[in-house]
């Protein structure tokens, strides 16, 4: 394990500024470059770049979300160092370098930033869980790392975890969800991720019972691949608004998006190919949830099924929508590991 001087909040946040105007890092919606710097403290300006979405909302006492930037940075390469600074209670920018082998869910704590090196950073045989009954999960955020054959889930955002950012990484052939969010967390945004290799993607919402998500778990994804994956893309329960926009839906089994328990959710600019069931109102034992479908595309698939109103994301961020006939190029050219600049 290696350690880097510590960065001031003013030095990263110059190297924000940098990368902005030297584009970098694109717009939403724009494919971002093709091949990530190994450089320490390029990679420390990296992690301090900006989340958009939900994750960029001012709230609970947070201005969007930054992670570990006021803090040192630190690059790990084993499992123990990894829980180690994650697991701190301070703020670090923990950089992944290679392969990590670990075993069951390690507990990711407030203030950090946990991002790849390369693109040969993965966490195998465990998973990430942002959060525990006593120690919060807030402003994390989590980039630029594969996730592989986790005995439980490879991410877990739970325990009221706010603020997390979750961007080009890769999830495939987990025992349980590749990327779950719940028990009353809020205001996070998953973005430019390739799921494969798996059926229980992404669920968002506890259980059918777990009412205290009701006004919690807003949520946005946009420009993920779900490539192949055959459920829950997302599945919610209670949450509202989430915002699921300009992904591409491929080969999906079961179905694409499915809104439960009076969730509301706007699904919108998404491209869905030999989906037969693209938008689910209700499943299986759970009620319906109410969500509205705009300006999507249907290759090869089903028709939406569509309930009620539900709350504009921009009453919360501004965001700039791609046409969806762009997707099946932009998103799998640009998601993944190995992409940010």
């Amino acid at each position: 394990m290696s350690e880097v001087s510590p960065i001031s909040r003013r030095r990263l946040l110059a190297g924000t500024a940098a990368t902005a105007a030297s584009a970098a890092l694109p717009a939403v919606g724009a494919a971002p470059r093709a091949q990530a710097s190994t450089h320490p403290g390029r990679l420390a300006a990296v992690a301090a770049q900006s989340a958009d979405g939900f994750a960029s909302v001012s709230a609970l006492g947070l201005t969007g979300t930054t992670g570990g930037i006021a803090g040192p940075t630190v690059t790990v390469s084993t499992g123990a160092q990894l829980a180690d600074y994650v697991g701190r209670n301070s703020p670090y920018v923990v950089l992944v370098s290679g392969r990590i082998e670990i075993d069951g869910m390690i507990t990711v704590v407030a203030d950090k930033s946990v991002v790849g090196v390369g693109s040969t950073a993965e966490i195998t045989g465990g998973g990430l869980q942002l959060g525990s009954t006593t120690r919060p999960g807030n402003n994390v955020i989590i980039r630029n790392i594969r996730f592989t054959q986790a005995s439980d889930d490879s991410i877990s955002v739970t325990n009221r975890a706010h603020h997390v950012w979750i961007d080009h990484c890769d999830f495939s052939q987990g025992y349980d969800g590749l990327l779950d969010i719940k028990r009353e967390s809020d205001f996070v945004t998953v973005s430019w991720n390739h799921f494969h290799d798996h059926s229980k993607t992404c669920l968002l919402g506890h259980n059918d019972s777990y009412t205290a998500d009701r006004g919690k778990l807003r949520v946005t994804y946009h420009h993920n691949f779900f490539d192949g994956t055959d459920q829950r893309h997302p599945r919610v329960r209670f949450a509202e608004p989430v915002h699921v926009y300009n992904n591409y839906y491929r080969n999906n089994r079961l179905y694409g998006v499915a809104s439960t328990e009076d969730a509301g959710v706007l699904v919108e600019g998404n491209y869905f190919e030999n989906v037969p069931h693209p938008i689910y109102s209700g499943y299986d034992d759970s009620g319906p949830g109410r969500v509205v479908e705009r300006n999507n595309l249907y290759v090869n698939s089903g028709a939406p099924q569509t309930l009620g109103t539900v709350i504009e994301p921009r009453t919360f961020y501004a965001y700039t929508l791609d046409s969806p006939s762009t997707v099946p190029t932009t998103v799998p050219a640009g998601v993944g590991v190995g992409r940010i600049a």
